[in-house]
């Protein structure tokens, strides 16, 4: 493979590694391994909904999730998920990632490439597939210094996909043929419904016909006194207002219990085996694995850690694509384009404290509201459908091309 000057002086630079690469403690699962890179927590979650739908036709398929510097481990990976900080620009480094992991095909999202990485993985013949290219992740002034850089690792790839007509545009005038690129739009995460058990939802339903229900998930002890007041403040409007309560930490569950009876709550626990009754005011369930079963019962889904900083917000992903309606706090860093997207179409809205939380609580229990927001949210959790059939198609064809041969 002929590399530009730019591309060699730069792997020059990176064969000096200031010390040898740790030994990587996850061993590589058998089968077909993708591995994909994320410049965003975004991408990186868009990426995982890929490799789901993937799974269903090939259930062996395993996922290696790499993301920028700087970017955390995304929250709840799926089996045969795994999340590895990206090693650093050293060839001894990338040699030592790829040969532990043995990648059969890469989908790099956005772009911002990291030229040892891209380069080793080309020298390893292990096909490339850009996916998400956006113009800011190839500005010319990231490679003054190196100015055919760009040009050089793009030519390593096997197909491209353009978010819009001015990331295609920034590709072409980087030397990728107009024929090769596809004017894809953004890939988007999209709502993947999590599973539940069927008897126990329509029992737990047929329980609460009639009853107004809402769901708080991923609650932080500190997020706790405002969720129960909000609740004390609907409940007014609602005696038989029922709150489900999802600690985002399964081990607060204990210490959330006593606060709440403190409070003179009356509390079902689920981990005890209790479902709600009719004196019930809120449900802990403080287990793991029933997520879909609560955002089916409930049409009102406050998506909690996300009062507090730190936290970083959660999916809201999840409630949309299983028909509820969207309420978030302010610090949702994690997520923010995600919410963004809900937000401008009347998919979700955020609240600050338990005055505006128990404010739009009461909003939505008008069921004319609740379905209209929640139609809303579904419609932003199918978006980006088309892409995502599109990437499956290639990566299907290219996997089977790899095992025939």
């Amino acid at each position: 493979m002929a590399r530009s000057l730019s591309l060699k002086a730069y792997m020059a630079l990176a064969a000096r590694a200031p010390q040898r690469p740790e030994p990587i403690t996850v061993p590589r699962p058998s089968g077909e391994l993708i591995w994909g890179h994320a410049t965003s927590l975004e991408k990186a979650a868009a990426l995982m909904q890929l490799l789901h739908r993937l799974q269903l036709q090939r259930p062996d398929l395993a996922l290696l999730l790499t993301t920028s510097d700087g970017i955390p481990a995304p929250d709840h990976l799926r089996d045969g998920m795994i999340w590895q900080q990206v090693p650093p620009e050293y060839v001894d480094h990338v040699e030592h990632f790829l040969s532990h992991w043995q990648p059969d095909l890469c989908l790099w999202t956005g772009g911002y490439l990291r030229p040892a990485l891209v380069t080793q993985t080309a020298e390893e013949d292990i096909p490339m597939i850009l996916l998400d290219a956006e113009e800011s992740g190839f500005e010319e002034a990231r490679w003054r210094w190196l100015p055919d850089m760009s040009r050089g690792l793009l030519e390593l790839f096997s197909a491209y996909f353009a978010t819009n007509a001015n990331a295609a545009q920034r590709l072409r005038k980087l030397g990728v043929a107009a024929e090769e690129i596809e004017v894809s739009g953004p890939l988007q995460q999209g709502g993947t419904a999590l599973p539940c058990n069927e008897t126990e939802r329509e029992d737990m339903a047929q329980d609460l016909t009639g009853r107004p229900v809402w769901l708080a998930a991923m609650v932080q002890v500190e997020e706790l006194e405002v969720v129960t007041n909000a609740h004390r403040r609907a409940s007014r409007y609602a005696p038989r207002f029922l709150m489900i309560l999802v600690p985002d930490d399964e081990s607060d569950g204990p210490e959330m219990l006593r606060r709440l009876r403190a409070d003179g709550w009356r509390v079902s626990v689920w981990s005890e085996g209790e479902g709600p009754t009719e004196t019930t005011q809120i449900l802990l369930a403080d287990t793991r694995g029933e997520m879909g079963l609560w955002y089916r019962l409930a049409p009102i889904t406050f998506m909690a850690s996300s009062l507090v900083g730190g936290a970083g917000g959660r999916d809201p992903y999840e409630p949309a694509a299983l028909g509820s309606a969207v309420l978030y706090g302010p610090n949702i860093g994690r997520y923010l384009g995600a919410y963004s997207r809900f937000a401008a179409q009347g998919a979700a809205r955020i609240v600050r404290d338990a005055e505006t939380l128990a404010a739009a609580l009461g909003r939505l229990m008008a069921p004319d509201q609740t379905a209209s927001m929640a139609a809303a949210a579904w419609g932003v959790a199918t978006e980006g459908a088309e892409v995502t059939d599109q990437v499956l198609d290639l990566v299907q064809d290219t996997l089977d091309l790899m095992e025939a041969g």
